[in-house]
This record gives structure tokens, C-alpha cells and sequence, in this order.
């Protein structure tokens, strides 16, 4: 059974950071790749950040480059994305879901294409006071 849970989630005041994990059970989490998305209240969910089997590859969507970065541990079996400078904006509950394919974006659509991944987990509240 396919299971993804996200942990790290909480409450941080404007410009402070956090590390949010994924941990990954009941498939060969290192084969694919793992993409984090959001969704805010009254929002569509989106696309955060993507990062390629053995770190080929990272993506990250323009809310969030330069001041996160995505990594993975696949002795752990687990994704990391580390946000700084976290605002009220990033205000969301994060997700963490596994593509089908080992690189992000390979195949059809691009690494934003919800799609494309396979199994998602329950979410992390992000909560940013100002």
C-alpha cells in the first residue's frame, strides 16, 4: 500500500522558516520523482516545488524560487522543502505526491501538471501570522 505522510507543518511568524518532510512507504520511492504543492483557503491548489530521482533535477514555481529548496533522502525514503522567509501569503496546507515517472516533467505536461502524480499525502497546515 502506497502511503505518503507530511509532517513540519505549524505556526511561524512572517520571515521565519520551516522544513517540511515526506516520508514515502509501500513502493520504490527512489524511482520517482516527488513533487510538493499547496493550497490555500479559497484557492486552487498549486504547484511548489519538484525534484528528480537521485536529484537529477529541482523545479521550483515562481511563489517560492529563491527562497526554498527542495532535497530528498532516499536512504530515509523521504522528501524535504525547506521554506525561508515564509509570509502570511504561504499560508497553505502542503502536499507531497509521487509522479509516475523518475524526472520531473518527463512524459506529458510539465512538472505543475497535477495529473501526473500518482499518490498524495494527507497535507501539512502551514500558518503564517504577520
Amino acid at each position: 500500500q502506497v502511503r505518503l505522510v507530511e509532517t513540519g507543518g505549524g505556526l511561524v511568524q512572517a520571515g521565519g522558516s520551516l522544513r517540511l518532510s515526506c516520508v514515502g512507504s509501500g513502493f520504490t520511492f527512489n524511482a520517482f520523482a516527488i513533487g510538493w504543492f499547496r493550497q490555500a483557503p479559497g484557492k486552487e491548489r498549486e504547484a511548489v516545488s519538484c525534484i528528480s530521482h537521485s536529484e537529477t533535477s529541482t523545479h521550483y514555481g515562481d511563489s517560492v524560487k529563491g527562497r526554498s529548496t527542495i532535497s530528498r533522502d532516499d536512504a530515509k525514503n523521504t522528501a524535504y522543502l525547506e521554506m525561508n522567509n515564509l509570509q502570511p501569503e504561504d499560508t497553505a496546507v502542503y502536499y507531497c505526491a509521487t509522479d509516475r515517472l523518475p524526472s520531473c516533467g518527463e512524459g506529458y505536461g510539465t512538472w505543475r501538471t497535477q495529473g501526473r502524480y500518482d499518490y498524495w499525502g494527507q497535507g501539512t497546515q502551514v500558518t503564517v501570522s504577520s
